[in-house]
């Protein structure tokens, strides 16, 4: 029999899991086989300037997180895989893409984006989407659009009417 001590250890990180499962808008399956420690701890850097985190736990202990939280991905993790999960749905995702650009070790393989399950072409898709503060200033754009369309037409006609 196991010993008691280990099994509330491993208890101890199931919760943690399943409480950052809970807790994350987005959380990303990657596989890092042939990343160097450097550039780990540079991904890991990049993806805490997004308010993100890079974690590893064992296969066995995700599929019993995922398995209490009802998520079926028990064919993904097979293989040594890693998480990057944070609050904030895309900024994961898009820090992720954009180190597995310069880094072909890093593979994307699936996500759980706002509690449900992602795949892969679906996370590249979300990895396109501009940041939060370029949505903004893009909706303003086309906010004052209308206005200084506006302005530029009354003074045409104006101008038009000073002609005439």
């Amino acid at each position: 029999m196991a010993n008691p001590k280990i099994l509330e250890a491993k208890q101890v990180i199931i919760d943690e899991i399943a409480n950052n499962v809970k807790e994350s808008s987005s959380f990303i399956f990657l596989e890092n086989q042939g990343l160097t420690v450097a550039e780990t701890m540079e991904l890991r850097r990049k993806l805490r300037e997004s308010n993100s985190e890079l974690k590893i736990y064992k296969n066995t202990l995700v599929a019993r997180a995922l398995k209490d939280l009802n998520i079926d991905l028990e064919s993904e993790l097979n293989g040594p895989k890693v998480v990057a999960f944070g609050k904030d749905v895309i900024e994961p995702i898009k820090a992720v893409a954009e180190f597995a650009k310069k880094h072909d070790k890093l593979v994307m393989k699936v996500g759980i984006v706002d509690g449900k399950v992602t795949e892969l072409d679906e996370l590249k898709k979300l990895a396109t989407i501009p940041s939060r503060e370029g949505l903004l200033t893009m909706f303003a754009s086309g906010l004052l659009a209308i206005p200084r369309d506006f302005a530029i037409c009354l003074d045409l006609h104006s101008k038009n009417l000073e002609e005439n």
